[in-house]
């Protein structure tokens, strides 16, 4: 039996992808127009999910959050200039990167401390943190739907019951 935290890693991965599919399908502009909601753009909640996601893995592959959350800026600004067509390639390499951590791990379940600078010290399991991956990006997904009818389109489903079935 696959580990759950496997399992909702797996999940994640359709998710953003059903996600990045359905963007690729609408009119270009959608992707980068301009609006008043949870991010000014789409891109930019794509690319804070992919920003964030990258910073998590470094946390649980062994640096410090301080060290991870220390993003060179104009790396960070690639990104959120990445179009559509990129960001889905680089959403499947960082999805082969989760993939190839998580099969090195023996045991998911390992504790670990995560010293945050903005809530402090916690023991936790390389387990919580990849629900945490998968909850802020959920979240956000749920702003980018949002951000979609705001526009006038239709978004997708990207709910955990929709992948058990896929």
């Amino acid at each position: 039996m696959s580990h759950i935290a496997r399992t909702m890693c797996d999940f994640h991965v359709w998710a953003n992808q059903t996600m990045l599919t359905h963007l690729q399908k609408l009119p270009k502009e959608v992707y980068t127009r301009e609006i008043q909601s949870a991010f000014p753009t789409i891109s930019k909640g794509i690319s804070h999910i992919y920003l964030v996601d990258t910073c998590w893995l470094d946390i649980v592959a062994g640096k410090s959050m301080k060290e991870a959350m220390a993003i060179d800026p104009e790396w960070s600004q690639d990104i959120e200039m990445t179009n559509i067509e990129e960001m889905i390639v680089l959403y499947a390499e960082l999805a082969e990167r989760f993939k190839a951590f998580l099969d090195q791990q023996a045991d998911l379940d390992t504790k670990l401390v995560v010293d945050n600078p903005y809530a402090g010290v916690r023991d936790t399991s390389m387990t919580e943190m990849i629900l945490q991956i998968v909850n802020h990006a959920t979240y956000h997904r749920g702003n980018i739907t949002a951000m979609l009818r705001q526009m006038g389109h239709a978004s997708v489903m990207t709910e955990y019951a929709l992948y058990w079935y896929s």
